[in-house]
C-alpha cells in the first residue's frame, strides 16, 4: 500500500450527500472517491497545461503552419474521405 496524507476540504452539504450516496452505491468510502476524483482532475489539468507549454515551445521555434495552410490540408482530407465514401 502506498503512503498517503490527510487534507481537509470544504464541501457544499448537497455535494457531500451525493458523495455519500455514491459511496454507498459503490461500496467505497467517501475519502476513496474524493481522492480518485481529485487525482483525475489534477491529471487532466496538468495534461492541458503541458499541452499548452508544448504548443508555446513550438511557436517559439517556428513549428507552426498558417491558418490557410491548415484549412487547405483539412479540405483535402475531407474531399478525399468524401470521394472514398462515394
Amino acid at each position: 500500500m502506498t503512503a498517503s496524507t490527510t487534507m481537509t476540504i470544504r464541501l457544499d452539504p448537497q455535494l457531500k450527500a451525493k458523495l455519500g450516496r455514491l459511496a454507498d452505491a459503490t461500496r467505497r468510502s467517501r475519502s476513496f472517491l474524493a481522492a480518485e476524483a481529485v487525482e483525475t482532475y489534477v491529471d487532466r489539468e496538468l495534461a492541458i497545461i503541458e499541452g499548452i507549454e508544448r504548443g508555446l515551445a513550438d511557436v517559439e521555434v517556428g513549428r507552426t503552419v498558417s491558418h490557410e495552410e491548415a484549412m487547405a490540408t483539412l479540405r483535402q482530407v475531407i474531399d478525399a474521405a468524401a470521394d472514398n465514401a462515394a
